[in-house]
C-alpha cells in the first residue's frame, strides 16, 4: 500500500495533508458535550506512537481500546477511526464501527476485522479502502508524522445503519444524533528508506523489546 510509494512522492506531499479540523470529532458541529468521554487505550497514551504491532509494519490489528464517561440517555455508540494526515482532500478512514453498547466499557485487540483477523463480530462500516475491516496506519516514506485519530461518539438514538457504512452515511447520523464525544490520537511515522519490519534482518536478543 502506502509505504511501497517512492520516498519522493511523500517528500513533494508532505505539505498535503487533510488535517485535525476536517476529522468527524471537529466538523459534526457537537458543542455540548464534546470531549466528554474519555477514550484510552493499554497500548499507546495520547499523541504518542502506535505500537508496530497495530500497523501495516507489524501485524495490522486493531489495538485495544476502553472508555469511560457515557452520559445518561446514550442508546449507542460509534467508533470511527481517521488519519488527519493522509495526503487526501478529506482524512483517510481507518475503521468505522456502529451500534456499540450505550456504557462504559471497552474493545479488546483485534476486535476489528483485518486482512488475517475475523473480529469479533462488531457492525463494521467502510475503511477508505472500501473494505469493512481495519486499515492498518501505514504512512507514506518521508511524508512526516501521521495523527490516527480514534473517535467515539454516543447517539442518543440506535440508527438503523446499512449493512457496511461509510463516512458520509456515519456523519449524517452524527450531526443529526451525537450526544458527546471522545478523542485519543496515536501516531505513526515511516521515515525515507525504511526497512518493513519483516524485511529487516533479525537482531541478537537483547531482554524484553519494547513497543514504540
Amino acid at each position: 500500500m502506502l509505504e511501497k510509494l517512492p520516498d519522493a512522492i511523500g517528500q513533494a506531499l508532505h505539505g498535503v495533508r487533510a488535517g485535525l479540523d476536517e476529522i468527524a470529532f471537529n466538523t459534526i458541529g457537537l458543542r455540548q458535550g464534546m470531549a466528554a468521554i474519555n477514550l484510552a487505550s493499554l497500548a499507546f497514551a495520547d499523541h504518542a506512537p502506535l505500537p508496530p504491532r497495530y500497523t501495516a509494519d507489524g501485524e495490522g490489528l486493531s489495538p485495544p481500546l476502553q472508555w469511560t464517561g457515557v452520559p445518561a440517555g446514550s442508546a449507542s455508540l460509534v467508533l470511527m477511526v481517521e488519519d488527519a494526515d493522509s495526503p487526501t482532500p478529506h482524512p483517510l478512514v481507518h475503521a468505522i464501527a456502529v451500534g456499540l453498547p450505550a456504557e462504559d466499557g471497552s474493545l479488546p485487540e483485534a476486535a476489528l476485522p483485518s486482512a488475517d483477523n475475523a473480529g469479533s463480530g462488531l457492525h463494521v462500516g467502510r475503511n477508505s479502502y472500501l473494505q469493512g475491516a481495519w486499515l492498518p496506519p501505514d504512512p507514506p516514506p518521508g511524508h512526516g508524522v501521521h495523527r490516527y485519530a480514534f473517535q467515539l461518539f454516543a447517539l442518543d438514538s440506535t440508527p438503523d445503519f446499512s449493512a457496511t457504512p461509510g463516512r458520509e452515511e456515519v456523519l449524517e447520523q452524527l450531526r443529526a444524533h451525537a450526544m458527546a464525544s471522545g478523542l485519543l490520537i496515536g501516531t505513526c511515522e515511516r521515515p525515507d528508506g525504511t526497512i518493513k519490519i519483516e524485511d529487516a534482518a533479525p537482531a541478537a536478543p537483547a531482554g524484553p523489546a519494547v513497543a514504540g
